[in-house]
């Protein structure tokens, strides 16, 4: 649900997830910007640390130029921020849910950092856009593609990867998942999977293999990175790709940002563990509802909502 007269419980167990690459667009947050004064702050914030007008590509493009992953990365999750920011700023502190547990997406678990209070907006903006400097060199040094697989189980999955020898990088449910690595052996695979009675397989419009070996130039910079940055322990509990754990302390955190560029994201087992220790309802906040989606093909009982645009904010009533 990503519009009008959506109603929360409050008294229910909540999640906020927070989605990564991919769900970018030209124009995502222009109507956050204009609609909501804190939403317009933390997009000055972001265009302020970054020393570069970011929002004015978010807004106006080119898509060219904001698919590009330095680009993409930092405006995703300013879109997530300023949409939770207006959320924040419409209920008010006092009614604002607050989250069992936090869990993004890849990239989203640096939004994650902001919004528990980790990280501040600024350090999190420059920390995600190094991220995407390191992780398009790191394409650059080593091409490579992703393909998703959409209808195959993980074990059949599995057994294609280790034949073609490209990796698995997202677990997204039970039915999809995303492979990397390089084009011809991506391609290889996606021909297996579909001999294999793949309902879908396709190659993704990204720079690169993320979640894969193939990105393991940009770890000793992203770790540099990690490591001169002040972290906090956070608010609430964020949940790990790697793992599909919490993750409470700052060590914990250093160590899952810089190994979940190699890895892969376990976000099925996340959105399980949630739901076993009693989450009921879960909010994507950013951009699109891809997210959203996911948790209706894992779990159908539980209950989701997008918040990515003003409209969809100002529909939200507490109950």
């Amino acid at each position: 649900m990503s519009s009008a007269n959506t109603t929360i419980n409050a008294e229910s167990k909540f999640a906020f997830l927070l989605p990564g690459q991919g769900s970018q667009m030209v124009g995502m947050g222009k109507d956050l910007y204009d609609n909501s004064p804190a939403a317009k702050l933390v997009f000055e914030e972001i265009d302020d640390a970054l020393n570069q007008p970011l929002s004015n590509l978010i807004f106006e493009g080119p898509e060219s130029e904001l698919t590009q992953t330095c680009n993409a990365q930092p405006g995703i999750m300013a879109v997530s921020l300023a949409a939770y920011k207006a959320m924040e700023e419409l209920l008010g502190e006092k009614d604002m849910p607050k989250p069992t547990f936090v869990a993004g997406h890849s990239l989203g678990e640096y939004t994650a950092l902001a919004i528990t209070e980790s990280l501040d907006i600024s350090s999190t903006a420059k920390l995600v856009q190094k991220r995407g400097r390191l992780m398009q060199e790191a394409c650059e040094l080593q091409p490579g593609t992703m393909a998703a697989i959409i209808g195959l189980d993980e074990v059949i999955v599995e057994e294609i990867s280790r034949q073609t020898g490209t990796y698995i990088s997202n677990i997204n449910t039970d039915q999809q998942a995303v492979i990397s690595g390089d084009i011809v052996s991506v391609a290889q695979a996606l021909d297996m999977a579909s001999a294999r009675g793949a309902k879908r397989a396709m190659p993704l419009k990204v720079g690169g293999a993320f979640h894969s070996a193939l990105m393991e130039p940009a770890r000793d910079g992203l770790e540099n990175a990690v490591n001169s940055v002040n972290l906090q322990i956070p608010n609430a509990p964020i949940i790990a790709n790697i793992t599909a754990r919490p993750i409470k302390t700052v060590k914990q955190i250093k160590k899952e940002l810089v190994s979940q560029i190699c890895e892969c994201v376990q976000w099925k087992r996340s959105i399980e563990y949630m739901i076993l220790l009693g989450v009921t309802n879960f909010i994507e906040i950013g951009p699109g509802n891809s997210l959203h989606g996911m948790l209706k093909r894992i779990d159908k009982s539980v209950g989701s909502m997008s918040i990515g645009n003003f409209n969809s904010i100002q529909g939200l009533t507490l109950k």
